[in-house]
């Protein structure tokens, strides 16, 4: 059946293959007899208009970040604008069956829903962000922009016919908030393959002797909380005086060039490092260097339901981590994560040096989280069930007019 089915995924705010979860939503699926094709930016060293990589058809166009509401909603529709024309070129190329949208923004529904009436094609919501609680975390202020994202998430549920969701707190939105029958709702969690992320020889430029040293991995956005690392730091170092402890910051996002200038103003430039993005072994490498893992991310209505990425790389490289007090992440970190229950720069660094200073402590959490990391994150069993959902959704027979009916798989 899936060799004659074909689906186009919908992603606004990460390039592919760079963006994970979606570059293995593709290539599950294309594993599996069905043909992908892809809509989104271009950027992070993927620039070409339109690629074949992997037996993925990939469609790019040109994006700018934005940093202010204006800037948001001028992105969003241009966004928009490009996914409507070159959805429609990739139905040029092939009939689509599936229309699978991930957010932010919760805006690509009316895309799947003008193929919809006009093709009948079925519409996969793929609930990666909470654009509700994203928008009050970045602007302080529920107005009339985040009652219209509310409605648009509303409107998302109501008009998909499964929703993928990334953790069991998101599956309950889908439910409590969407309105979705709970059989239409699967969970699928964002794991590395196992195979790819593995500890290798450290980077030897970040070996020193006598030096432990801590990182984070991740985007650098107003809302990932990494200007409290760089405090921690500023506090680690000039307030501690402990010469012995350098951070490494992996990543890049909108908040790089201003957090290199704190950096720089707190004079941590011999103690702190930017690497920018990186990937394969040179990341492996650097991350192989670690002494503990950092999540800053700050507690809010947000990140307290995210599934993060960075908690799943650090356990899987048997890295300790220091984090605030998050809900989804402490529930999936368990005994590998140290909490700091408060939030500030002095209480991170209070957390960073107590791990440095207890090797024991280090050395066993680490394997606690390792341990965890090899009996439950596997993206094999993930794929499974992602593949289960559109066997499910695409059985003979089934047609959007009967979406509301299809039993669970």
């Amino acid at each position: 059946m899936s060799q004659s089915r074909h689906v186009l995924i919908l992603v606004e705010n990460l390039p592919v293959p760079f963006d994970r979860r979606v570059w293995q939503e593709a290539q599950a699926l294309h594993g599996a007899g069905y043909d992908v094709s892809v809509i989104c930016p271009a950027g992070k060293g993927y620039d070409e208009a339109y690629e074949v990589i992997g037996g993925v058809h990939i469609y790019r166009y040109p994006l700018h970040e934005a940093a202010s509401i204006a800037g948001y909603l001028r992105e969003y529709f241009s966004a928009l604008v490009h996914h409507g024309l070159l959805s429609f070129r990739a139905r040029r190329r092939r009939r689509i069956d599936v229309i699978q949208a991930c957010n932010p923004p919760d805006l690509m529904f009316l895309i799947a829903l003008l193929h919809k009436l006009l093709f009948g094609t079925f519409f996969v919501f793929d609930h990666h962000d909470l654009g509700p609680e994203l928008y009050y975390t970045k602007f302080g202020r529920k107005d009339l922009l985040y009652r219209l994202l509310c409605f648009f998430e509303r409107q998302t549920f109501r008009v998909a016919d499964a929703s993928i969701a990334t953790n069991e707190s998101f599956r309950d939105i889908a439910v409590a908030r969407g309105g979705m029958p709970p059989d239409r709702v699967v969970v699928v969690k964002s794991y590395p393959e196992a195979s790819k992320f593995q500890r290798t020889e450290a980077e030897p430029s970040l070996v020193v002797p006598g030096k432990h040293l801590v990182g984070y991995i991740g985007i650098m956005g107003a809302q990932d909380g990494v200007e409290t690392l760089v405090r921690a730091m500023n506090e680690v170092v000039r307030v501690r005086r402990r010469d012995d402890i350098h951070c490494v910051i992996i990543g890049d996002g909108p908040e790089l060039n201003g957090l290199k200038a704190l950096s720089a103003k707190l004079k941590l430039d011999s103690s702190l490092h930017f690497t920018g993005y990186l990937s394969g072994p040179r990341l492996m490498a650097h991350l192989s260097a670690l002494s503990l893992g950092i999540i800053p991310d700050p507690p809010n209505e947000c990140n307290d339901k995210l599934s993060m990425n960075k908690v799943f790389e650090y356990m899987m490289l048997g890295l300790p981590i220091v984090q605030f007090n998050l809900g989804q992440a402490t529930r999936e970190a368990e005994g590998a994560a140290l909490v700091v229950p408060e939030h500030s720069p002095h209480a991170l660094a209070d957390g960073i040096v107590r791990l440095i200073d207890d090797p024991e402590r280090r050395k066993s959490m680490g394997v606690f989280g390792r341990a965890v990391a090899e009996r439950r994150f596997q993206w094999s069993v993930e794929a499974r069930q992602y593949l289960d959902m559109y066997s499910t959704l695409l059985r003979p027979g089934l047609s959007v007019n009967d979406q509301r009916h299809y039993p669970a798989s």
